[in-house]
């Protein structure tokens, strides 16, 4: 299901768009570039929560990643 959503552009703009009119499909270029935008927003967002979240972590000992790498080799 779609909803209907206006955009304004300049005039000549759209006069510009007008010389392509046939050719593009304007309304699915603007609806790909809004979802691929939205798209980046929400990562840009997520990054952010995890990066808040990665702050409150308490560090490792230096030495604890090299150990951890070396116990799970040595296991196999």
């Amino acid at each position: 299901m779609s909803v209907p959503v206006s955009f304004r552009f300049p005039k000549r703009l759209k006069e510009r768009m007008d010389v392509f009119k046939g050719k593009v499909n304007w309304s699915e270029e603007v609806r790909r570039f809004v979802e691929a935008r939205v798209a980046e927003l929400e990562k840009k967002e997520l990054l952010e929560k995890i990066d808040l979240i990665i702050k409150d972590l308490p560090e490792l000992p230096h030495g604890t990643v090299v150990k951890l790498l070396r116990d799970d080799r040595d296991s196999h």
